[in-house]
């Protein structure tokens, strides 16, 4: 299943970013030690993966493996698991010394990052494939695919029936969500009440990925942007127009009013099963604590803040890399590894949103009608892929540290200028 634990790898994007771009892009030079063959033995293709700390994951990828090696005599993928902690440092640390693997997984907000630096071959002959794909587990850059995954998840406000009737709230639907008005009385009719701690919890006692993956679509709904995503070469007007200035004070409104704590706990779900909010912005992950504590529980979708809920997409994908001595191999096991029925294998041992239409209907969670279809409805309906560019990790890191900012008091326009000029300043390497 996916977590926080899942997201916050990606507290390290500062770190990667400056690897790579203190890395030359000459990257892509080919090394031998990743595949090798014996005199009458298959090549053996390299492969690594983030899931060392975890089991069903890496389970459930060991077996696509066993199926490819056992399906054909030519090559034989052998796989290398990692902890999360370390994974991206082992992959720059390879970068650097052109040994990379064959075949890795890569998160998806980084794959422009290392398509840019030269880690990443492009994905070629899978369109027909991937276009079954959900849009937002097929991971590109300039045009190009770079990586496919197997899931994604959702974001949603997690509450419970009984509170909403309780209340007078409206249950939203994925049709007709929350407006933002409908939005604030219900959480100045919970916090009147004074039954809860907070009337939500947005979160905000995490760290790294989290803010942009989790704050960013709200910023969205309400017309702003991380970038300009005509041309990614500017925040300017996205990120400090009017529209990312209401957000900011909505923002932080939601601190000074009491709706939620500046600073949460580090673990709001159970908090909320504890009965100290009311509701809870997460993800779809929440789904199987909660229903084991609840039998009331209701998974809305976002609000709608003026231009359309919005969620953050994007998840852990696999690719080739430009190290590979034998591409043609790595190509090979990536088209066998996309059927669907190892796409719901894969889903269904995470307990994530399938990544096709196929493998949604061999699981039965979140088949037609499935407790969990209402996730994948989500995904398709309200997705914003989190900006697919080299300067992505830079980007996460600056709007976090703004938002933390702003719910601490700093002023709303100040901040995000900032935060503009900064990511501006950086994009520019990224522009020639």
């Amino acid at each position: 299943m996916i977590s926080l634990k899942k997201l916050g790898v990606l507290g390290l994007a500062a770190a990667l970013s400056i690897s790579v771009a203190a890395c030359s892009k000459g990257g892509g030079s080919q090394a031998t030690s990743n595949s090798t063959a014996g005199a009458s033995g298959p090549v053996e293709l390299s492969m690594w993966t983030h899931n060392a700390g975890n089991k069903e994951e890496l389970a459930a990828i060991t077996s696509v493996v066993t199926d490819f090696n056992a399906s054909q005599a030519k090559y034989q993928v052998k796989l290398q698991a990692f902890p999360q902690e370390s994974y991206n440092q082992s992959v720059t640390a390879a970068a650097a010394a052109k040994k990379l693997p064959c075949i890795l997984d890569i998160d998806q907000p980084n794959v422009a990052n290392w398509a840019w630096a030269g880690y990443l071959a492009p994905i070629e002959g899978m369109d027909d494939t991937l276009g079954k794909f959900l849009p937002s587990t097929v991971a590109k850059y300039n045009g190009k695919t770079y990586a496919y995954g197997y899931y994604d998840v959702s974001l949603v406000w997690v509450t419970r029936a009984s509170i909403l009737k309780k209340y007078g709230i409206r249950t939203p639907t994925i049709d007709q969500p929350w407006t933002a008005d409908e939005f604030g009385a219900a959480m100045k009719k919970v916090k009147d009440s004074g039954d809860f701690k907070y009337p939500a919890d947005m979160g905000t006692g995490w760290t790294g990925e989290w803010w942009p993956y989790g704050f960013s679509p709200q910023l969205q709904s309400f017309g702003g942007d991380l970038i300009n995503r005509t041309d990614y070469k500017s925040a300017q007007g996205a990120l400090n127009g009017d529209q990312a200035i209401a957000w900011a004070n909505w923002f932080a409104s939601m601190a000074k009013d009491g709706n939620m704590a500046k600073k949460g706990s580090s673990d709001p779900s159970q908090d909320f099963m504890n009965g100290k909010t009311a509701f809870l912005w997460n993800g779809s992950w929440t789904a199987v604590p909660t229903r084991k504590k609840f039998d009331d529980v209701i998974f809305a979708p976002p609000v709608d803040f003026g231009n359309g809920a919005k969620v953050g997409g994007g998840s852990w994908t696999w690719g080739a890399s430009t190290n590979c001595g034998d591409p043609a191999g790595a190509a090979e096991y990536l088209k066998f590894a996309a059927a669907d029925k190892y796409v719901a294998k894969v889903a269904q041992d995470t307990n994530n949103i399938p990544a096709t239409d196929a493998a949604a209907a061999l699981v039965p969670a979140f088949a037609p009608g499935g407790e969990n279809d209402i996730f994948r409805q989500y995904s398709k309906k309200f997705t914003v892929m989190r900006p697919e560019t080299p300067g992505y990790p830079f980007i996460a890191t600056e709007f976090e540290k703004a938002a933390k900012d702003i719910l601490n008091g700093a002023d709303p326009k100040t901040t995000l200028d900032q935060a503009v000029s900064n990511i501006d300043a950086n994009q520019q390497q990224y522009n020639s």
